[in-house]
């Protein structure tokens, strides 16, 4: 088995037990959150952040997986393959950058093969000011009986329905509604919470010990489940309307137009516009430091595919008893839709990872006045 391919899993359990063997190999400070459930084997739950580098680094890139669980398969490997590449190790300390990987944002969803928290949400859309009103989402709600219908597969009312819309509206228009993030129905698919969840406020310790003391902070998140198969898009994250902070992610990843950046508030995204991303941690926990962010969206199937293996999982989580058969073929779905197991897949997600991880580094370098 080649290197690439050993540093992807078969289970979370997996997953962890070779992030905590390399990180221990490697000599990295390590420090484990327990989660407070269990695994879908009984297996302990954490979110396991191990730092290379000083904590007075004035430089610190933060690469983190499963924000949303089962993409945790892709992020996990892209993590395993840099904490046993000597020359990216070496490129990262020489260069004084402390890196900070944070394993299993959302250690339940990744182990019991869902996107969601344990609380049902949708943890990239959980960073909102509840505080204050929520983000309305019309559209979601018109349609909230349609995206997961009283029966599965969906009935014929169903599917006209939610074909009207796209044929009113267009696919773009039914991605948009679905995706954006919802706060009124909790069992809803991309829902924000009614409040923090528990990741969300573990992620916010461990910004404020390994990023207070930082001047440059970048952060690549590991995604899955946008895009052409295997094409790793970088998604600019950031504030709406800051032109600077894009002109410097753009500057630093673009690969002068080989990997180009984009944006989803100038359209340039395959993502829709949506609410309570993880990047509002960053501004709130560390306002010190420069920020430049960007989710690494890797694609597998279509979008169309992806958003039906996230509706029949949503279905399946309010009907447990739906026969063993088709619990096993919606996990089965959601499983090929966030998670290409071919050697060829796991080759580009790494190549193109790699790439991005050299860059970041060299980015913070030229930027470090």
């Amino acid at each position: 088995m080649s290197a690439v391919e050993q540093a992807f899993s078969r289970s979370y359990a997996q997953a962890r037990q070779q992030f905590l063997e390399a990180t221990a190999t490697a000599g990295m400070a390590l420090q484990s959150q327990p989660h407070p459930l269990t695994g879908v084997e009984g297996e302990a739950l954490a979110m396991d952040v191990a730092r290379d580098g000083a904590m007075d680094a004035d430089k610190l890139l933060i690469l983190s997986s499963a924000c949303h669980g089962i993409e945790g398969y892709c992020g996990s490997g892209v993590q395993m393959y840099a904490l046993r590449d000597a020359e990216w190790l070496d490129k990262a300390r020489s260069a004084g950058v402390a890196v900070l990987y944070v394993h299993a944002l959302n250690p339940h969803g990744f182990s019991y093969g869902r996107r969601v928290t344990q609380e049902n949400v949708d943890l990239n859309r959980n960073f909102v000011d509840f505080s204050q009103p929520l983000p309305a989402n019309a559209a979601y709600d018109q349609l909230h009986d349609v995206i997961i219908p009283a029966q599965w597969p969906p009935g014929p009312e169903a599917e006209q329905a939610m074909q009207a819309f796209i044929a009113a509206n267009g696919m773009k228009a039914w991605q948009a509604a679905v995706a954006q993030g919802q706060y009124r129905h909790p069992q809803g698919v991309f829902f924000g919470g009614q409040a923090p969840t528990w990741s969300n406020q573990i992620l916010r310790q461990v910004l404020r010990q390994h990023g207070s003391q930082a001047r440059q902070i970048a952060w690549i998140d590991v995604h899955t489940g946008l895009g052409p198969n295997g094409y790793g898009e970088r998604i600019f994250t950031g504030p709406p309307g800051d032109a600077a902070m894009l002109a410097r992610a753009r500057r630093w990843w673009d690969g002068a137009g080989a990997t180009p950046v984009t944006s989803i508030d100038d359209g340039s995204s395959s993502s829709p516009p949506l609410s309570g991303l993880l990047w509002n941690s960053v501004a709130q926990e560390c306002p010190q430091a420069a920020f430049t962010g960007m989710a690494l969206e890797y694609g597998v199937l279509p979008v169309h595919a992806t958003l039906d293996a996230l509706r029949a999982d949503h279905w399946l989580h309010q009907h447990p008893e739906a026969p063993e058969a088709q619990q096993a073929a919606i996990h089965q779905q959601m499983r090929e839709a966030f998670y290409d197991e071919s050697a060829a897949w796991k080759g580009q997600i790494i190549s193109q990872a790699r790439q991005a991880l050299f860059q970041t580094v060299d980015g913070l370098g030229s930027d470090a006045s």
